[in-house]
């Protein structure tokens, strides 16, 4: 019995078929599964990540943003926080905050069983999480807080890391093991990042989208966003929820 068999067998995978190539076909999901995707600030997880939850919550699964901080720096709180609430609308999600303060991210033994409490009460199937070595030191930080939840919570949970204006932001994302494509999300993905108007949508989405350019040539798509799966993950969770993959 071959692993994907194996996921047939528990109820987890409904009639994904793999293709040449390392890739799934799209597959209807056997249940409806919950995704956790952290972000140093409000419009991280939009920007990496917002093709991707686009399509998990047409698909009918549930997506929390937990955003490490309200985002508050020359913008005020209240705007910041308007403008996540309008991206999360827009992509079916719903936002929740882990309330460090932007530009001072604590990462010690108080921190880490806070956060932890965070992912426990939310107890996800997967959790999407920052590469750990992005400039941004919010980016580290909830790289790290949510790591250490994933290992004190025995990898309960799969974890896979995306990347935030590649060169810009995050570095040495070097080897994706995965790909979705989000050609057909462009737009809603476009109008979550727009949401942030104070954030400079125009600078930004186009140095993102410069990315999905670059991975949609990578792995064969018009645009894609790119993940890398953390080693020790229970299983993969992009077929189990309906994704097709490369």
């Amino acid at each position: 019995m071959n692993r994907r068999e194996m996921l047939v067998g528990a109820g987890l995978l409904a009639g994904a078929t793999f293709e040449a190539g390392g890739r799934y076909a799209a597959a209807e999901p056997a249940r409806k599964l919950k995704f956790v995707v952290t972000g140093g600030h409000p419009g991280d997880p939009e920007y990496g990540c917002g093709g991707t939850i686009a399509r998990l919550t047409a698909l009918g699964h549930e997506v929390v943003l937990l955003y490490m901080n309200n985002g508050e720096w020359e913008t005020k709180a209240p705007v910041r926080i308007a403008e996540a609430t309008k991206a999360c609308g827009i992509l079916k999600a719903r936002p929740v905050y882990a309330n460090q303060i932007n530009g001072h991210a604590i990462v010690d033994n108080d921190h880490y069983d806070a956060f932890q409490k965070i992912i426990e009460a939310e107890n996800p199937d997967a959790v999407f999480n920052h590469w750990l070595i992005d400039d941004h030191p919010d980016h580290r930080a909830i790289g790290n807080l949510t790591y250490e939840s994933w290992k004190r919570l025995k990898h309960k949970f799969a974890m896979y890391y995306y990347e935030v204006s590649d060169g810009e932001d995050t570095m040495n994302f070097t080897s994706p093991t995965h790909y979705v494509d989000i050609t057909e999300v462009a737009d809603t993905k476009r109008a979550a990042c727009y949401a942030h108007a104070s954030q400079s949508p125009d600078f930004f989405y186009a140095l993102q989208d410069s990315v999905a350019n670059f991975r949609g040539l990578e792995s064969g798509y018009k645009k894609a966003e790119a993940y890398i799966r953390q080693i020790g993950n229970p299983y993969d969770i992009f077929p189990m929820a309906g994704l097709p993959t490369r």
